[in-house]
């Protein structure tokens, strides 16, 4: 079964060194977004500021499969900006 790893990159990057072994692509998929949620309800300060947080899922040799992008959009302050 193939291994696929899930590395958070916000204003670093923290590689999984460990991954999990799935079907495919496609679970990996639904692990990404299930893992990007629960980063985010563990640590909601990562999203602070105007970079995204992301985590990059990727296979055993490294390729990236996918990406999970989450940013915080300020909308009182664009809209003082206008």
């Amino acid at each position: 079964m193939p291994r696929y790893f899930f590395n958070i990159v916000d204003h670093g990057r923290e590689n999984d060194d460990e991954g999990m072994a799935l079907p495919d692509a496609a679970a990996a998929r639904i692990a990404g977004i299930s893992y990007a949620g629960s980063v985010l309800h563990n640590e909601p300060h990562l999203l602070d500021g105007d970079k995204p947080l992301r985590v990059e899922v990727t296979d055993d040799a490294g390729q990236l499969i996918y990406k999970v992008v989450m940013s915080l959009v300020d909308e009182a302050a664009l809209t003082s900006e206008a």
